[in-house]
Parts: structure tokens; C-alpha cells; sequence
């Protein structure tokens, strides 16, 4: 055989060989939905080089093996999360939910195994501005330790904020512990001012380090990130929701200014559990053992809601958090209103929200009329067709972008926090979230929604209808690629 003749038979007989052992792995990896199996078969196929390339850098929940062997060994050496916070006769923390929402708290006890707590208090901030000077405020008050955690520090205004209230606190003897995610505060870790903060004794840490971008592959995925956002003090007081340690003005995407978030401010057992998360992500990423804080006993408790904290990552049950959604989406029984930025659902979701509505709950979902990501833009409009024909209430926010994440249930109930309703959210970030029953506060986040929707335009069936073929096409193509994103 000619020599040139062979090699082409060899490069072949590899490109099949190439081809058969990637479609394999597709096929053969475990909790993947069949549409993103068929998906990435179709990519790997039309595209062969690319696609093998694709599917092996994207294509894998995969956060790499030494980092889930720390994170199981660093969970391992954590009191039971089922004792968090640590038992004390306080009859307060032993709360008996009521039945009609006893079956979302099991749900969420799954995920982590924090059980709900009673005796909480929370305030939900006025907006992103206030919240900041809330948090410094706390941080000016403390007098034992300041823990934070954020996806995205910036060092504008309210990013500075935070910088030197950390400083005084440092100066003081306060112990403090600062963790920024090191993709989405990229350019504070490599400022001047995450070094002044070192040197005034604050104890830093980087989420999910990149090291080097060439080998990072090797280690697992680039992309998978810690998007949660905590703020721990003296285990008293902590924040929970969609506030990233930055100006509402948003100067990195500042075309989409303001962001719009929401923040509460929580006082109780249940900070506790939010000290749980960061200690494990604390102690993943730089070793170092806070266990002793969750053990310490608690003061005693006075009367407030139950809540539990609902941590959900690439090292946590798969589909913990779709689960959680949907499960909630399920109980609504009058009224179901959502605000998320970012929608790309899997498809017992989407079923899910349009089954509420045909059962008659009255069901609303916000989303920001521009979006910071035109994929996940164009991929949520795909959606609108089925949503509004089911009877789903689609208003898009017109006063900036709305990056507030909440759930209502029947003015009873809420979810806040970091998790998105997309597949990144799902499967690949680090979240934390806050469930709790309460009338009272669920009314303020009512409130608020009801203020989003003030600024929101309606969408009619109609005007889905009217949309041009090309804009359907584009639509339809991007959300195609969800189970491959």
C-alpha cells in the first residue's frame, strides 16, 4: 500500500476510533438528560475535531477528582449539618413547620441535611446601596469575626466599602475572612487592594483558583464557578440573596446599569447554616479548620420564622436544585410570582411552571428586558410561546437589569439567594439560597416584586405571535444549545 494511502487509512481508522470513544463517554456518562446526550452526539458528529475538543472541555460536570476528595474530607470533619446550629433546649430552634409546607422543608433538608430552624428575623434591604452600607455597618459592629464570600468584588464605590470596613474591623482584632470567586472578581484578586487588605491581617482566599490556564483542563472545568454570596458576622447576623460586593451602576457591563438586586439581612439559628457553607468552602480552599465556630452554643433565641439554607454545587446531589424548584413551583396552590435574569430551564421545569398555571394559580414570572448574556436572552424568549399559552403571566423589567432572584408562594413563602433558573445554576455553580415561611417578609418581597412589575411590560400571546420568523429561528437555534451549554 502506497504510503500516502496508508496514512490516510490510519488517520481515518484514529477519527473513527476518536469519534466511537467520545460518543461512548457521552452515552455512558451518568446523570445526563437524554436530549444533551442526543445533543452533543450532533455536535460531535457535524463538527468532528471541534466537537471532540468541545465535549471534553465543556461537555462534563467535571471539577476534578482531588478537589471532590477534599471537599468530601473537608465535609467529613464538619459537625452533622442535621445539628446546625448546635442543639440547645431552646424550644424556639426546635420548630414544628406548618403541614402545608413541611413537605418543601424535607425537600430542601435533602440537599445538605439542614434541617429547618425557627426563631429567625430578617429585613429585607431597600436596595443594593443600602444593603452595602448594612453589611458595613455590621462590619463596624463586630467584634469576634467577619466572614465573606462573594462571586463578584469589584473596587468601585461600594466594592471600596467593604474593603476598609474589612481594614478597621482587621485593625481592631476581629478575625477576617475574605473569599472572592477567582473568575468573577478576577480584577480585585489582582489589585493593589487585595494585597493592602493582606497586609492589614485580613485572611484571603480565591474560590475555584484558575492557576494555570493551558493545564486547567487537565484539573477539570474552567467554567464551573462559586456564585454564592455570604456574609457571616460574629454568627449572628447574616445576608443572603442576589447582591454581588459592587455599585448597582455595574461598571464592568455598565450598558446594562442599574443592576437590580435584593438582599435581606437575617438574625438567628439559621445564620448558622450559612456559616456551615463558607466554612466548607473556606477550609476547601485554603485548609484552614473553622469547624469550632459551628459548634459554639448559641445565645437564646427569640420567637421568628423557620428558614434553611439551601447550598447547591458540582459536589452536591446532581439536580439538587432544579428539584428544589420545581418541588416549590409544585406546592403553589393562588399564587406563584418568580424574578430571575436568566432562564434556560431543563423540561420538567418548564412543564412545571406550565402545568401551575393551567391548574389556576395565578402564575408570574419577571425577566429583565436586556440581557447581559444574548444567548441566555435569546434562549429564554424560546420559551415564551409555551409559557404564555399555558396561562403563565411573562413581564419583562424595563428599569435595568433585574438580577434579583425570588420565588413567592401563595404570600406565604419565599426562596431568595443566588441560584438562577438555568442550567449553569444546576449543574456547574456553587449556590446558596434561603427558604423560609413567613408572612411578613414574604410581603415585603411581594412588595418588591410588585415594584419590578410596575417598571415591567406585559407580554401577550399576540405579541410572541407577531415576532419575525428570523427572530423565532434564532430563538429556537440558541435554545437548542442549551443541553450542550
Amino acid at each position: 500500500m502506497h504510503p500516502v494511502t496508508l496514512s490516510a487509512v490510519i488517520l481515518f481508522v484514529l477519527q473513527i476510533l476518536l469519534l466511537g470513544g467520545t460518543i461512548l463517554r457521552i452515552l455512558l456518562r451518568p446523570n445526563r438528560q437524554a436530549a444533551s446526550r442526543i445533543a452533543w452526539i450532533v455536535v460531535v458528529l457535524a463538527v468532528p475535531l471541534l466537537g471532540v475538543i468541545a465535549y471534553l472541555l465543556l461537555g462534563e460536570t467535571n471539577i476534578g477528582k482531588k478537589r471532590v476528595l477534599r471537599m468530601k474530607e473537608v465535609i467529613s470533619r464538619l459537625p452533622d449539618p442535621a445539628d446546625i446550629p448546635h442543639r440547645t433546649d431552646d424550644t424556639n430552634i426546635q420548630v414544628d413547620v406548618p403541614k402545608r409546607c413541611a413537605h418543601l422543608f424535607k425537600a430542601g433538608e435533602t440537599v445538605n441535611g439542614f434541617k429547618p430552624v425557627g426563631g429567625n428575623r430578617a429585613k429585607l434591604m431597600k436596595d443594593s446601596n443600602v444593603g452595602i452600607d448594612s453589611i458595613v455597618a455590621d462590619i463596624d459592629g463586630a467584634q469576634e469575626h467577619v466572614h465573606l464570600l462573594f462571586y463578584i468584588w469589584l473596587s468601585d464605590n461600594n466594592g471600596m466599602k467593604v474593603v476598609e470596613a474589612l481594614k478597621r474591623a482587621a485593625s481592631r482584632g476581629v478575625v477576617c475572612r475574605a473569599m472572592a470567586d477567582d473568575l468573577g472578581s478576577r480584577a480585585m484578586i489582582g489589585s493593589e487592594h487585595w494585597k493592602s487588605m493582606e497586609a492589614a491581617g485580613i485572611k484571603l482566599g480565591k474560590a475555584l483558583p484558575i492557576g494555570n490556564i493551558l493545564l486547567k483542563p487537565l484539573e477539570g472545568r474552567v467554567d464551573l464557578r462559586n456564585h454564592r454570596k455570604i456574609v457571616v458576622i460574629d454568627n449572628k447576623i447574616t445576608y443572603c440573596g442576589s447582591q454581588n460586593c459592587a455599585d448597582p451602576e455595574f461598571l464592568v457591563k455598565a450598558k446594562y446599569a442599574p443592576w437590580v438586586d435584593a438582599l435581606m439581612r437575617f438574625e438567628g439559628p439559621i445564620v448558622r447554616q450559612n456559616q456551615y457553607l463558607f466554612a466548607s468552602d473556606w477550609e476547601a480552599e485554603t485548609g484552614e479548620d473553622i469547624s469550632h465556630l459551628l459548634n459554639e452554643p448559641i445565645s437564646a433565641v427569640e420567637p421568628g420564622f423557620p428558614a434553611q439554607v439551601i447550598g447547591t454545587g458540582p459536589t452536591v446531589r446532581y439536580s439538587a436544585m432544579p428539584e428544589i424548584f420545581e418541588t416549590l413551583i409544585y406546592a403553589a396552590r393562588s399564587e406563584l410570582v418568580i424574578s430571575t435574569p436568566y432562564y434556560v430551564p431543563d423540561d420538567p421545569m418548564q412543564a412545571a411552571l406550565c402545568a401551575c398555571a393551567r391548574r389556576g394559580v395565578k402564575t408570574t414570572i419577571i425577566f429583565p428586558a436586556r440581557n447581559d448574556s444574548w444567548i441566555v436572552g435569546a434562549a429564554s424568549r424560546s420559551y415564551y410561546d409555551e409559557l404564555l399559552s399555558s396561562g403563565v403571566e411573562i413581564h419583562e423589567y424595563e428599569g435595568g437589569l433585574l438580577h434579583t432572584k425570588s420565588l413567592t408562594i401563595d404570600g406565604q413563602i419565599t426562596l431568595i439567594g443566588s441560584a438562577n433558573m438555568d442550567r449553569r445554576s444546576f449543574e456547574l455553580n456553587y449556590e446558596n439560597n434561603i427558604l423560609f415561611y413567613d408572612h411578613s417578609l414574604t410581603a415585603d418581597m411581594r412588595e418588591r416584586q410588585e415594584q419590578y412589575l410596575a417598571q415591567s411590560r406585559k407580554l401577550t400571546p399576540q405579541m410572541v405571535e407577531d415576532w419575525s420568523w428570523q427572530h423565532r429561528l434564532w430563538n429556537n437555534t440558541i435554545a437548542m444549545l442549551g443541553p450542550v451549554l
